[in-house]
């Protein structure tokens, strides 16, 4: 079952592991709303290197440009980010 449901506010974790990681680094840190949810798909972080893909619940977030870049912007970015990247905001 999904952590979050859509409409939901969550942040993106601020991490820098090493490694093959799927989140852009400039979402890392930024609040956006899970528009959908996708459902489980095998962590690509983990199948990078040859290991089993344990599932992972993917979620598609829609972010405003402006919070993103400091400008005055009403378009919308959406990103499909996994669970253990999001965080309640």
């Amino acid at each position: 079952m999904a952590d979050f449901a859509p409409g939901a506010r969550v942040r993106v974790k601020a991490m820098m592991p090493p490694g093959h990681v799927r989140t852009p680094g400039y979402l890392r840190g930024r609040v956006g709303e899970v528009e959908r949810v996708l459902g489980p798909f095998p962590n690509p972080e983990q199948l990078a290197y040859r290991r089993k893909g344990d599932p992972l619940d993917l979620y598609r977030v829609r972010f405003p440009l402006g919070d993103l870049w400091d400008r005055d912007d009403a378009d919308t970015l959406e990103a499909e980010i996994y669970a253990h990247w999001l965080e309640p905001a």
